[in-house]
């Protein structure tokens, strides 16, 4: 088998890579509590960490309300309101991402989001966070009807970017969803450690490289691309 050679396209997962969805999360959950009258937010929270209706799903808040007896009738759809509004405005990039994209744009490196969101709130909070303009192309749920860790968002990204797996880089906070799917594929991998709220240990586990800061990026495409 050949070895991997430079790499020259970038794919990126978004949520907790390139910023806080978890914070947002909590933020919104505490929102929307004081909304109802209620004092709860962590425990609302707690809903959308359980695998039934999904981690951004509003079916959360409904089982929320309708376990505590609150109406659902007009005070349900302002709710999801709020929710929505208040996590889009805690959304903030990661300190150094902003400056490294820039850095790699400014490079000529071609990159890709490659995210279970859809692509509307995908790009909402690209925008939000001043990201946007980096990105060349977005893989989103809606687009392939395929969460991670499926290897159908990952082939789509390859095939938009007109790239083969050994010429991209893919930087994830997810060892199981990100890491573990492109290693499977072929792609090389950078754990993005720092991101990772739900890992009991973060260690790396496969990842090729790990970071405990999007800045040290730059340096890693250095040492790749000069080996």
């Amino acid at each position: 088998m050949s070895m991997p050679g430079m790499v020259s396209k970038l794919l990126f997962d978004m949520d907790n890579t390139l910023f806080d969805l978890v914070e947002a999360q909590v933020a919104s959950c505490h929102a929307v509590v004081r909304f109802l009258g209620h004092d709860d937010g962590d425990e609302l929270f707690s809903y959308f960490l359980q695998p039934v209706h999904g981690f951004e799903s509003h079916g959360n808040i409904r089982q929320y309300m309708e376990d505590r007896r609150i109406p659902l009738d007009g005070t349900f759809d302002a709710a999801c309101r709020v929710y929505e509004s208040v996590k889009l405005k805690a959304i903030h990039p990661y300190p150094g991402v902003v400056e490294t994209l820039e850095n790699l744009s400014d490079e000529g490196y071609p990159m890709c989001i490659v995210t279970d969101a859809h692509s509307r709130d995908a790009t909402l909070r690209l925008e939000k966070a001043g990201m946007l303009r980096y990105f060349t192309s977005l893989v989103s749920f809606d687009l392939v009807q395929e969460k991670k860790p499926g290897p159908g968002p990952f082939l789509t990204a390859l095939e938009m970017m007109q790239a083969s797996p050994s010429d991209v880089l893919l930087i994830g906070d997810s060892i199981r969803r990100d890491i573990e799917p492109c290693t499977r594929l072929g792609i090389r991998t950078v754990y993005a450690r720092y991101g990772d709220r739900f890992s009991a240990d973060r260690q790396e586990h496969g990842a090729d490289y790990v970071i405990d800061s999007m800045s040290e990026l730059p340096e890693i495409l250095k040492r790749i691309n000069q080996a």
